[in-house]
C-alpha cells in the first residue's frame, strides 16, 4: 500500500520542469526581455528535453523555436541541442531514419564547436537509434567507439551510460552473461560518480535482466532500491519503468494480483507521460496478468492496445509478444479463427526475429572482434612509435652527455657568475613581492582615508561646529538642544561606520579569525531589529522577522551579526516612508538561505554587478539622505564567505531589492544538545 501514498506525495512536489518554466516566465516578464538571449534559448532547450517523455509535440515545438532563435544569432551550441531535441521526437515516434538524420546534423555542429559532452551524447543517441532499427552491429560499434572518447576526456557519466547501453543490447539478445559483465563495469563507474539517481537507473535495468533470467530475488532487491530513489527525487518516467519491472517480477512468480497492483501504479504515471516505447511492455504485462487471473476480456483490451502501439512505432518485438497473448485469449474464448490469425502473426514475427537474432548475434560478435583488432593494431602502432622514439631519446642522451662534459670543462669559471646572477634574481623577486605588498597596503590606506574623509569627517566637523557655536554663545541652549536628534543620528552613523571599519580593517590585515559555533539566528535578527527600531520608526518602516525558533546555524556570531546589521541598515536606508522590510529563512539540504527583502527604490543591473566588489567604495544616499559606510556590502561578502556561504541580490527599479545569503546548518545532534 506504500506505493499509492508515495505517488500522491510526489505529484504535489514541484518538478524540475516546473522550475524551468518559472525561470522562463521570469525572463519573459522583464522589461528588457530579448528572446535572442542565449540564457533564454538554453532554457527552451532544457524545457524541451524535460518534456521528452511527457509531451512529444511540445518537445518538437520548443526545439524548433530554439533552433530558429539560435540560427538568427548564429548560436551554434543552441542549434546543436535543438536539432538533437528534434531527433528525440522522431526517435520516440518510431521514425528512426528522420531521427538519425537529425542526430547526424547535430553531431557535425558539435564537432565544429568542439563540445566533447555533446559529441558523446549524440554518438550515444545514434548508436541507440541503430539498435532500435535492429542494426545491432552498428549500435555496438558506435557505443564502443564512444567509450574510447569518454575515457580520453574522462567523462564518467557518459562512460556509465555507454557501458549500460551495451549491457542492455546484450539483454535484448538474451546474452545475460555478457550483459552482467558490462553491468558490473557500470556499477564500479557509478560508485566513483557517487550519484544515487544514476545508480538507481542502473539497478532498474539490472532488475529487468534478472527478472528475464528468473533470478527473482535479485530482481526484487534491485527494483525496490531504485524505487526508493526515484520516489525521493520525483523522477516520474523512471519511476513508471521501475513500477513496471516490479510488476514483471511478480508476474514471473505468477503472483498476478500483486503484479497488477504495481502495473496499475505504473499506468497511473503513464497517463501523465508521452512514452509509447515504454508503454508497450507495461500494457502487455497487464494483459498477461489479467490472463493469469482469467479476466480474458480485460486481458484482450490491454493486449490490443499494446499491439496497436507496437504497430504504430514499428516495434516488432512488442508486436510479437502481444500477438502471442492475443492468441491465448482467443483460444480460451474458442474463437479459433481469430486465434489462428494471431498465431500466424506471432509465428511470422518469431521467425523473422529468430533469423534476425542469429544474424545480430553474429554481427555483434564480428563488430566486437573488429573493434578489438583495431585497438590491438593501435597498440602495436604505439609500441613501434615508442620504440623509435626511445632510440631517438637514447641518441639525444648520448649527445647531451658529451655536451655536458664539454660545457663543464669550458665553463667551470662561469659558476661564480651564475651564482651571483641567481642571487640577483632572488633579490629582484623579493623586491617585486615587497612592491606588490606595498601597493596593496597603499590601496587599503587610500580606501580607509577615503571613507574616513568622506563619511566620518563630515558629521564630526558638523558636531565640532555646533559645539563652537554653543561655546561662543552664538546659539542658546534651546537651539542647541533642538539639534540633539540630528547629533544622535550622526553619532549612531559614526559608531556604525567605525564598527564596519574595524571589522574590515581586521579582515584586511588577516587579524580576524572565524570561530564558528552553534548560534540561534532568530536571536541575532531580533537584536538587530531592536537596535535599528528607532530609525525604522522615524521612517514609519515596518520590519518583520519570519524566522522560526530553532533556526540554528554553524557560524561566527560576530561576523553574521555584522552581515545582518548591514543588510537591515541598507534596507532602511533605501526604503521610503511607510515601507516594509521582511527577513526570512528557507531551509535547504545543508544550509539556511536568509533573505532581507525591502520595498525600496531598487537598483539597475550595472549597480547590482558592482555593489559587492572590493574596490566599490562609493557612498550613496538614502531616501532621507542617510549616509553609508561605502564598504558595508563588500564587508558582508567577506563575512559570509568566511563562514562558507554565498551572497547575492535580486532587485528591480522602483520595486525593491532582496539580498540573499547562505550559512551552514548546525547538525541535528548539536541542535538537540543546545
Amino acid at each position: 500500500m506504500a506505493g499509492i501514498f508515495s505517488i500522491q506525495c510526489i505529484l504535489a512536489q514541484p518538478t524540475k520542469r516546473e522550475h524551468i518554466e518559472t525561470e522562463i516566465g521570469k525572463i519573459q516578464g522583464k522589461a528588457d526581455f530579448n528572446p535572442k538571449d542565449t540564457v533564454y534559448i538554453n532554457l527552451l532547450n532544457d524545457l524541451a528535453r524535460e518534456l521528452r517523455f511527457y509531451d512529444l509535440d511540445s518537445l518538437l515545438l520548443l526545439s524548433k523555436k530554439a533552433f530558429s532563435l539560435s540560427e538568427s544569432i548564429d548560436y551554434k551550441k543552441g542549434k546543436t541541442i535543438s536539432i538533437m531535441g528534434m531527433g528525440y521526437y522522431y526517435s520516440d515516434r518510431g521514425e528512426h531514419k528522420k531521427g538519425i538524420c537529425r542526430y547526424e546534423d547535430a553531431l557535425l555542429l558539435a564537432e565544429e564547436i568542439n563540445k566533447p559532452g555533446l559529441i558523446l551524447r549524440l554518438k550515444n543517441n545514434l548508436a541507440g537509434e541503430y539498435g532500435y532499427m535492429g542494426d545491432y552491429a552498428k549500435a555496438l560499434s558506435g557505443y564502443l567507439e564512444s567509450i574510447q572518447i569518454a575515457k580520453r576526456v574522462d567523462n564518467k557519466l557518459m562512460l556509465s551510460i555507454l557501458n549500460e547501453n551495451i549491457a542492455n543490447l546484450y539483454v535484448s539478445q538474451k546474452d545475460y552473461k555478457q550483459a552482467l559483465e558490462f553491468y558490473e563495469i557500470v556499477k564500479k563507474i557509478n560508485q566513483k560518480i557517487g550519484n544515487e539517481v544514476t545508480s538507481a537507473e542502473t539497478m532498474s535495468n539490472m532488475a529487468s535482466a534478472y527478472a528475464d533470467m528468473g533470478k527473482l530475488d535479485y530482481a526484487m532487491f534491485n527494483i525496490n532500491s531504485s524505487i526508493t530513489v526515484f520516489e525521493k527525487h520525483d523522477i516520474r518516467d523512471w519511476l513508471a519503468f521501475a513500477y513496471e519491472i516490479k510488476g514483471k517480477t511478480y508476474l514471473k512468480q505468477k503472483k498476478y494480483k500483486w503484479a497488477l497492483y504495481w502495473y496499475n501504479q505504473a499506468e497511473m504515471l503513464h497517463k501523465k507521460l508521452d512514452d509509447d516505447r515504454g508503454e508497450i511492455d507495461l500494457l502487455n504485462g497487464m494483459a498477461e496478468a489479467h490472463l493469469g487471473l482469467k479476466n480474458d476480456s480485460i486481458s484482450q483490451y490491454y493486449a490490443l492496445r499494446a499491439y496497436e502501439v507496437s504497430t504504430k512505432i514499428n516495434f516488432m518485438e512488442g508486436a510479437q509478444k502481444c500477438a502471442r497473448t492475443l492468441y491465448k485469449i482467443n483460444k480460451n474464448k474458442k474463437d479459433y479463427a481469430v486465434a489462428l490469425k494471431y498465431h500466424e502473426i506471432y509465428q511470422r514475427f518469431s521467425d523473422t526475429l529468430s533469423r534476425n537474432e542469429n544474424q545480430k548475434s553474429l554481427t555483434m560478435l564480428k563488430a566486437k572482434v573488429e573493434h578489438e583488432k583495431q585497438k590491438l593494431a593501435l597498440v602495436r602502432e604505439n609500441e613501434i612509435a615508442l620504440a623509435t622514439q626511445q632510440n631517438y631519446v637514447n641518441a639525444a642522451l648520448a649527445i647531451l652527455l658529451i655536451f655536458v662534459v664539454v660545457t663543464f670543462l669550458v665553463h667551470r669559471g662561469e659558476k661564480i657568475q651564475k651564482k651571483l646572477n641567481k642571487a640577483l634574481q632572488v633579490k629582484a623577486q623579493e623586491l617585486e613581492q615587497n612592491d606588490s605588498k606595498l601597493r596593496e597596503i597603499n590601496e587599503t590606506k587610500d580606501k580607509l582615508f577615503s571613507i574616513i574623509g568622506h563619511d566620518l569627517r563630515g558629521p564630526i566637523g558638523a558636531f565640532q561646529g555646533l559645539l563652537k557655536l554653543f561655546k561662543e554663545k552664538e546659539i542658546d541652549q534651546t537651539e542647541f538642544l533642538s539639534f540633539i536628534p540630528k547629533l544622535r543620528t550622526d553619532i549612531d552613523h559614526i559608531a556604525f561606520t567605525l564598527n564596519n571599519l574595524l571589522s574590515w580593517g581586521q579582515s584586511q590585515m588577516n587579524g580576524a579569525t572565524t570561530k564558528p559555533r552553534i548560534i540561534p539566528l532568530e536571536n541575532i535578527v531580533e537584536e538587530n531589529i531592536n537596535l535599528l527600531s528607532e530609525i525604522a520608526t522615524n521612517k514609519s518602516i515596518k520590519i518583520t522577522s519570519q524566522l522560526t525558533p530553532n533556526t540554528m546555524v554553524w557560524s561566527d556570531a560576530n561576523q553574521i551579526d555584522i552581515v545582518i546589521r548591514n543588510l537591515i541598515s541598507n534596507a532602511l536606508k533605501f526604503t521610503p516612508k511607510d515601507g516594509m522590510i521582511t527577513i526570512k529563512a528557507t531551509e535547504k539540504n545543508e544550509h539556511w538561505e536568509i533573505s532581507v527583502r525591502d520595498s525600496g527604490v531598487g537598483m539597475d543591473r550595472e549597480t547590482q554587478k558592482k555593489i559587492f566588489e572590493d574596490n566599490h567604495n562609493v557612498t550613496t544616499y538614502g531616501t532621507n539622505n542617510e549616509k553609508g559606510t561605502g564598504l558595508g556590502l563588500s564587508l558582508c561578502k567577506e563575512m559570509v564567505e568566511k563562514n562558507g556561504g554565498t551572497i547575492w541580490v535580486e532587485s528591480y527599479l522602483r520595486k525593491g531589492s532582496t539580498f540573499f545569503f547562505t550559512v551552514p546548518k548546525a547538525s541535528k545532534e548539536y541542535q538537540k544538545a543546545v
